[in-house]
This record gives C-alpha cells, sequence and structure tokens, in this order.
C-alpha cells in the first residue's frame, strides 16, 4: 500500500487559495467515462457519497478560520493500492471502489486522526475522497486509487492540523502534538491487511521498503537476512504442505483400494449364497433328506418257509 502527501505547487496542488483548481483535476477522469458510458464515482466522506464538487469547494474553502493568507488551506493524500491489494479488494471496479471507501473510513482517516496526539477521531477530520481507475503512465491491468483532500483545520474550525510537519508527539513548545508520517502508513497497512485478511509478504511492507531505500548498510543487510529467512520457511512450509497432501493421497488411493476390495469379496459371496442356497425345509425335513421318513412303513422283505424234506421211498434193508 502506497501511501504519500504531495508537495505543494503552484499549480494543481497550490493550497495556499481555493481548493476549487484540485477538485476540478479530481472530475477529469469522470467525463471520459461517462462519454464511454463506463461506471464512475463521485465525492465521499466519512458518512456520505455521491457528494457534488461544489458542495467539497464550499466546506473546504470555508474551513479556513485564524488562517494566513499564504498558509496551507488543505492537504492532498495519495491512496495508491498495488495490484495485488486490489485483487483482494474485490473482482470488479465497484467491488474495488467499495472497498476503497470502507478502508479511507475505517482505516486511514481514524489512524491519520490518532496520529496528531490531539485526541482526534476520524469524526473531527473534515475531507474528501475521490477514486479514480486509471493512472498515467502505467501498464498494470488496476490502477485504481483514492485521492484525498483534507482540510487544514478539524471540523469545530479551531485546531490546526498539518500532516507535513516535522514535530513528532511534542509535549513542550508551541506545537503540540505533531504528526510520524511512518507510523501513519505502518497502521494503515495493517489495518489494511486487519481489514481484507492479506498476507502481506516482507516485501511488500513499508518497513522493508522504506529500509532499503534509507536505511543503513547494516540495517539492509539485516533486512536482507530477514528475507531470506521467510523465503526459506515459506519453501518449507510449502514443501511440507505438499508432502502432506501426498500422504493424503496416498491414504485415501489405500482407502478406495480397501474399499473396492470389500465391495468385491461382498459381492463374490452374495453370488455364491444365490446359487447355493437351498430352501428353507425347516430341520425334521432337512433330517428327512438323510434319515427315513419315520411315519412311513418300512417294507419287509417276506421270509421264505422252510420247507421239511421227506425220506425217499425205498426199499428197507433187512
Amino acid at each position: 500500500m502506497n501511501i504519500d502527501f504531495p508537495p505543494p505547487s503552484k499549480g494543481t496542488y497550490n493550497n495556499a487559495g481555493s481548493s476549487r483548481k484540485l477538485c476540478n483535476y479530481l472530475e477529469h477522469e469522470d467525463m471520459e467515462r461517462m462519454e464511454q458510458g463506463i461506471y464512475t464515482e463521485g465525492f465521499f466522506n466519512l458518512t456520505d457519497d455521491n457528494i457534488y464538487k461544489s458542495q467539497v469547494v464550499k466546506d473546504i474553502d470555508s474551513n479556513i478560520g485564524q488562517l494566513m493568507k499564504t498558509d496551507a488551506k488543505f492537504y492532498a493524500i495519495h491512496v495508491s493500492p498495488s495490484e495485488k491489494e486490489l485483487r483482494a479488494m474485490g473482482n470488479t471496479e465497484q467491488e474495488q471502489a467499495e472497498a476503497m471507501k470502507r478502508y479511507i473510513r475505517e482505516v486511514v482517516i481514524p489512524e491519520y486522526a490518532k496520529n496528531f496526539n490531539k485526541g482526534l477521531s476520524a469524526e473531527d477530520i473534515k475531507f474528501y475522497g475521490k477514486i479514480h481507475f486509471s493512472r498515467d503512465r502505467s501498464n498494470n491491468e488496476l490502477n485504481m486509487h483514492c485521492h484525498l483532500i483534507v482540510s487544514r483545520k478539524d471540523q469545530s474550525n479551531k485546531k490546526k492540523l498539518s500532516p507535513l510537519t516535522n514535530h513528532k508527539n511534542t509535549k513542550k513548545g508551541a506545537i503540540k502534538g505533531g504528526f510520524n508520517r511512518k507510523n501513519l502508513f505502518q497502521q494503515a497497512e495493517q489495518g489494511f491487511d486487519k481489514l481484507f485478511g492479506y498476507q502481506r509478504q516482507l516485501t511488500e511492507t513499508f518497513e522493508y521498503c522504506n529500509t532499503m531505500k534509507n536505511g543503513s548498510i547494516s540495517e539492509q543487510l539485516e533486512m536482507q537476512e530477514r528475507q531470506i529467512s521467510d523465503e526459506r520457511k515459506n519453501t518449507d512450509m510449502q514443501t511440507g504442505l505438499y508432502a502432506n497432501r501426498q500422504d493424503e493421497l496416498t491414504e485415501n488411493k489405500a482407502a478406495y483400494k480397501q474399499d473396492d476390495n470389500l465391495s468385491n469379496i461382498q459381492s463374490v459371496n452374495q453370488d455364491n449364497k444365490q446359487s447355493f442356497n437351498l430352501p428353507d425345509l425347516g430341520l425334521s425335513s432337512a433330517l428327512g433328506l438323510l434319515t427315513p421318513d419315520a411315519n412311513k412303513e418300512e417294507k419287509q422283505i417276506p421270509m421264505k418257509k422252510k420247507i421239511k424234506k421227506k425220506p425217499k421211498r425205498g426199499f428197507r434193508q433187512s
């Protein structure tokens, strides 16, 4: 997430006078998209959407109590998610725009208010936002970003608030409080990750980018060591997940094979039961197949009568 404060200039970002020039610039994309019949977003603040430009100019330009002619009357802030972050915010431009407004209202402005260390809340900040969907000289597929116009004075038109001051939480002197831009960047980044469940890599963090750009040699070397360590952990984790997945697939394959074998055995047993199944004849009937029927008379073979042999007739010998 890239958050920056464009420096005041004599052109579009001249903040010593009216905010009209900046508001006119912020509407230029709307005309192009409307001609093409493409979805557009109006100005918004903490509670309302589709606010007219005229109201924005009036509210910002009138909230300048006790400011000198050459004093800053407002500040511009750019909030630009990366392509990867935008994909986490939604699938369509409208979804991403709604997510951006939610992020501004729930994270950026509350952290902006707290960072002054004056007991302020989001309701104390007078601001207007405008979402753009394209960016000049960019080859990225997704380029949605948000422009914020923040009043120099709070809602009560009493307290001066400057995010460009070099004071940081001062408690003595003419200026109390201050503003820590680094702290804002880090808190807004962490708030984004929590709001959208974003898994941020070390190389995507503000801490990493700031260290590699502005840190000392020793700090950069230490950050590189952290990067190598994190990449090694991610590789080990991915390898472990792959191994666990392979084990799970192997176990499932074995379980399927076992279930298949069991199904085959049950099928064979069922077939055998059907092939050799005898009718239920009862115990007595089953025994009757093996033993003679007790109710039937036994057939006896008639025995032949013995015939006494008569002596043969003949002459008697005296």
